[in-house]
Formats: C-alpha cells, structure tokens, sequence
C-alpha cells in the first residue's frame, strides 16, 4: 500500500498526473497545462516530486503482484542521459517478452551486471536459460551467479546463450523505453532518471497484460497498485 498522507492533493489526482507522465511523451510543463484544463491547479516542480516519490513505490508493488513469467529470459542494457551524461539502464524480460526487472546504472560493468543479475533472481526467481549479447561484463555477471550456485553446493546451473538473434525481443522492447524518454530529453538527477523509469516500466507491464485486470483500465489498474 502506498501511502498519501500529507498531500494537499487527492490520491486519485496524484495518481492520475504520475500516471499520464510515465505513459505519455509529455513534458512536466505539458501535464501541468493538463492538469489545469481538468480543473487541477497544479506546478511542474509538485508534478516532478509525485513522480519522483510515488513512482518507485508503485514500482515496487507492481513487481509483487505481477502473472507468473518465463525461465527464460532475455536481458540486455539502453543508454539513458543524465545530466548531460550517458547512464545505463538493464532491462530484463522473459521469451515472451514480459518485463521481468530494470535497474538504472552509472556504470556499465561486471559489478553493475552482476547487481543486476542478484536483484531479479530476487524477484523472479532462477531462471533456467539467460540469452545475452556479446558484452563481456554481462557474461562475467551471469558466470558470478553460477559460481554461487557451486559454492553453495548446487550442480545446477543457468544456462547462458550469447545470440544476437534470440536478443532481438528486448532490443526490440526497448523502444517503448525510448519513445517516452526522448522527449524528456534528458534527466537532470540519477534519482528522477530511476524513479521516472520506475513508472515507465509499470506502465509497460501494464501493456503486456501482466496484471489482473477484471475489465479495468490502464488507469485503474496502475491506480490498483497503489492500494
């Protein structure tokens, strides 16, 4: 359950502006012309906060409450500017291309891929295959896993494929990612840049059927998550 004390403003209306903004290619100055035209007076830099607070806590529940995925998965990393810099966003999805976890990242190394890798075998579970590109450190952070699993004593091990071919599901997954960050050209701090990608991801899922829906909307079923 997220919690909303402390704001001036309806849940409901909270909900509906961070909604629109992770879902749309809209600027903050663009949604707060939207908010006015429904009634709701509402600045750029309140709109940035609810982002930026709610975003990663729906995130969260959202990764709770989400249908069962594939053990076999595909995972690849975007580029994302932030202050003027590139930062690197790993994403994961399933052979059906199901959003299964993402991290922002400043770096793009065996540390990071290996972060990456522990954090949605926590959400996910373990998965049987890992289809990867042709990066080391994302190989390096897969044989880091393995080599836990044989330390602990396990004899089975992921699977990993590096076949550019098989990754074409999520390269081909990240436009939507894409689509809605361009226009936001650019972050101007590491927290905003995850916390929007956060939403964007859940909006995505949305997309993808990953909820039980009963006939809901989209809007109604981001809004679910925060209850």
């Amino acid at each position: 359950m997220v919690d909303f004390k402390g704001s001036h403003y309806p849940k409901d209306v909270i909900l509906y502006a961070v909604f629109f903004y992770v879902r749309y290619a809209v600027s903050y100055r663009d949604l707060e012309e939207i908010m006015a035209e429904r009634g709701v007076t509402v600045d750029h830099a309140t709109l940035n906060r609810w982002v930026v607070k709610y975003s990663p806590l729906i995130a969260c529940q959202a990764q709770r409450r989400k249908s069962a995925t594939s053990s076999s998965w595909r995972m690849d990393e975007t580029y994302i500017q932030v202050k003027g810099k590139w930062t690197y966003f790993y994403r994961a999805v399933d052979k059906f291309g199901k959003p299964l976890d993402f991290m922002l990242s400043e770096h793009r190394d065996e540390a990071a891929a290996s972060g990456f890798f522990a954090r949605t075998i926590k959400n996910n579970g373990w998965p049987e295959k890992v289809v990867i590109d042709k990066s080391g450190a994302n190989l390096a952070g897969l044989q880091n896993i393995n080599w836990r699993l044989l330390l602990y004593g396990w004899f089975w091990l992921i699977e990993i494929r590096q076949v550019k071919y098989l990754n074409n599901t999520i390269e081909q997954d990240h436009r939507f990612i894409k689509k809605l960050t361009r226009p936001m050209k650019g972050f101007k701090s590491f927290q905003s840049a995850s916390a929007t990608l956060d939403g964007i991801e859940v909006a995505h899922m949305i997309r993808k059927r990953q909820f039980s829906t009963s006939g809901q909307s989209a809007f109604q079923q981001f809004a679910a998550l925060a209850a």
